[in-house]
């Protein structure tokens, strides 16, 4: 009875290891499913929730750049937080990228020349997307696309019953580079402005030239807002190519150009 009861003893430890190696062998698969596609969804959802909080944050800043340009508030400050990513200003007066708008009309009279808007880059680390606040727009693209849309327009307008078409251009300046990861502030302030004024009771054509930079390219969101919000016609040009493109203006009999710079003294 001794043996049998050993022998019995022993069966039940056998059976004590085997339950514990299928409990672990579980646990560790369960821990490298988690890992396999759990993981990789939450950084997703964090990635995502980064970059819808950085799209409202740049709105937050185009409506800053509306109060100083318009509303002629001389300073603004937003602090915001910066997540999963890097936001960059790009001087419009030295650095790339910075997109070029000319006008001028069939006539050969330029009303304005290369005019550089400067870029408030969002630059996003893992989704590779870019979010780009220029020359009054917020925009959007993703990285090694030629895609892109149009997150908040600029304030272009065109008033079909006088036909007035009223440009604001934004110049976006600083005095150095600036990048900012994390809590940042951005201090902002109205330089310089113009304000032009052409009458063109011939209704002689006048033509847009958009010169998108070869490395951020914005075309294709500034097409869709050239044709169809502001009624213009493309003459020229394939968006999302790098080119140049080309458009007139529907028939305009006063044009009204406002130009405002916008200093970034800090992020």
């Amino acid at each position: 009875m001794t043996g049998n009861t050993f022998r019995a003893s022993g069966s039940e430890g056998v059976s004590e290891s085997i339950g514990f190696l299928l409990i672990f062998t579980l646990m560790i698969i369960g821990i490298g499913m988690v890992t396999l596609y759990g993981y990789p969804m939450l950084m997703k959802q964090q990635v995502s929730a980064d970059e819808q909080i950085m799209e409202k944050n740049m709105i937050v800043l185009q409506n800053d750049i509306k109060s100083l340009a318009y509303k002629t508030v001389p300073y603004k400050e937003t602090a915001l937080k910066i997540g999963g990513g890097t936001l960059t200003v790009y001087n419009s007066q030295y650095a790339s990228p910075a997109s070029e708008i000319t006008i001028y009309d069939d006539n050969a009279v330029t009303f304005v020349e290369a005019f550089k808007s400067g870029d408030l880059m969002y630059v996003s680390d893992s989704a590779e997307t870019d979010i780009s606040l220029q020359n009054g727009a917020v925009v959007k693209r993703q990285a090694m696309t030629s895609g892109s849309v149009m997150l908040a327009e600029p304030r272009w307008f065109y008033d079909g019953q006088t036909k007035t078409m009223v440009i604001n251009l934004v110049n976006l300046t600083s005095q150095d580079m600036i990048s900012r990861e994390g809590i940042g502030t951005v201090q902002m302030a109205l330089g310089e402005t113009r304000f032009d004024k052409y009458d063109n009771p011939s209704l002689v054509p006048i033509y847009v030239d958009y010169d998108p930079d070869t490395e951020q390219d914005y075309s294709v969101a500034w097409d869709n807002y050239f044709l169809n919000t502001l009624g213009m016609t493309r003459e020229s040009g394939t968006p999302g190519t790098g080119t140049t493109l080309t458009y007139q203006l529907p028939p305009t009999t006063t044009l009204v150009i406002k130009q405002y710079e916008v200093i970034i003294r800090s992020l």
